[in-house]
């Protein structure tokens, strides 16, 4: 959330950010109710002042004409109070569709066609092999790994069961990222609860914009998160945090629940698009004079565990018209998968700024100084379900068979070959 003083201040930066990102932003409306709010505070703020004057020579007076003139007063107050709070209630509600402007490094475009490469990994040189590469759904069913049709039967489209070396390697891959991040790239590791509040998604910026996305559980207005960067921001909501303590890196793994809704007809088939995922969350709550820093680092954790599993990649640097309401900035890791040959996006790296802490109200305090918002940064370290995609489609083997990444053996138990 921007502060309505940054509005007020900048109208036009506020406007042309959302142009870039193709959104709407009602700052007219904001600054029309702001103006008519202040002006009626400004009479509400004199009247009172007037009145506690009267009173004060009432105590001397008991003047019938005095009297009936505080009452006059007192009526006009609570219309005045009656007329700012629906504005209040309105302004709050705004200011909650107002989007992020992009940082001035974004590069502008109005869809993923305006996204620029930064740098790839393990393509160049690739040698073709010399049998037909298959996609990972005809591999996996044949194996036995993956059942999409039962899964249809239990719950539904859009979700799957994992058996035997499928559901391992799923495990597998969730222990070698927990590890990795929080051994070798210094996260602490939280385990989040699964459903969140409404103040919660609304202070992540899922809401109000994305409900329809949702997973919601009407008697409890309660919501299944979409991510683990839902309940672990909000983790630090309506706190100060001491400015010693930043950086604060968190790593969570969770079940995350997407309706999907505006993705109709896209990746029907296979493991990549879901209502249902695992996926590894890293979370940053950091300085603002860092953030920038710290997210070039979250890329570059991101990123070691495709080096560490060898699998090609791809890092996008997002354009304004493809990187979403809330972020500042955002990098893609787009796995490449010869099966298919494409392109999976296995982990977006976003820099919110001070916009999910304005909306959560996470503030930091230098000593002796006054609170301030924090920075957040969030990137899925990585997707489970598309990594797994990646594993199976370049490490197939003519045979129909699967090697096993070395990094993950240990984790396998010994298994080489997934037969």
């Amino acid at each position: 959330m921007l502060s309505l003083n940054f509005i007020r201040e900048h109208p036009d930066l506020v406007k042309e950010g959302a142009r870039k990102k193709g959104e709407r932003a009602p700052v007219d409306e904001i600054l029309r109710l702001d103006a008519e709010r202040r002006d009626a505070i400004t009479k509400l703020e004199q009247l009172k002042a007037e009145q506690n004057r009267r009173s004060a020579a009432m105590a001397k007076s008991r003047d019938e004409a005095a009297i009936e003139e505080l009452r006059r007063m007192r009526d006009e107050v609570k219309a005045l109070e009656q007329k700012v709070a629906p504005i209040d209630s309105r302004l709050s509600a705004l200011l909650l569709e107002v989007p992020n402007p992009p940082d001035d490094s974004v590069p502008e475009g109005k869809d993923a066609g305006g996204n620029v490469t930064v740098r790839t990994w393990g393509i160049e040189g690739r040698k073709p092999p010399a049998f037909k590469m298959r996609p990972h759904y005809e591999i996996a069913e044949r194996l036995g790994i993956i059942d999409f049709e039962r899964a249809v039967k239990v719950t539904g489209s859009r979700f799957v069961f994992l058996k035997g070396a499928g559901a391992r390697l799923e495990r597998a891959l969730l222990n070698f990222m927990m590890d990795l991040h929080i051994r070798e790239h210094g996260y602490t590791e939280i385990l989040p609860p699964q459903l969140v509040n409404r103040a919660s998604m609304t202070g992540t910026g899922q809401l109000p914009k994305f409900e329809e996305d949702a997973f919601r559980i009407e008697k409890r207005d309660l919501f299944l998160i979409p991510t683990a960067e839902v309940p672990v921001t909000n983790l630090y909501r309506d706190e100060v945090l001491d400015a010693a303590d930043l950086p604060i890196k968190h790593v969570a793994w969770s079940t995350n629940f997407r309706s999907e809704a505006g993705a109709a007809g896209k990746d029907t088939r296979g493991y990549v698009r879901l209502h249902q995922f695992n996926k590894v969350e890293l979370v940053k709550f950091v300085a603002p004079a860092t953030s920038m820093t710290e997210l070039e680092s979250l890329v570059t954790d991101a990123e070691s565990v495709l080096q560490l599993l060898e699998i090609p990649y791809r890092v996008l640097l997002m354009c304004t018209g493809d990187m979403g309401f809330a972020q500042l900035k955002k990098y893609d890791l787009e796995a490449y998968v010869p099966g298919d040959d494409r392109y999976l996006e296995v982990s977006s790296c976003s820099n919110f700024g001070d916009f999910q802490a304005r909306r959560a109200n996470i503030r930091y305090r230098e000593k002796g100084g006054k609170p301030q918002f924090v920075h957040t940064l969030n990137g899925s370290g990585l997707a489970l379900p598309r990594t797994v995609v990646a594993i199976i489609e370049n490490y197939q083997q003519e045979d129909g068979t699967i090697r096993v990444p070395s990094a993950l053996r240990t984790y396998m138990g010994g298994l080489d070959v997934i037969r």
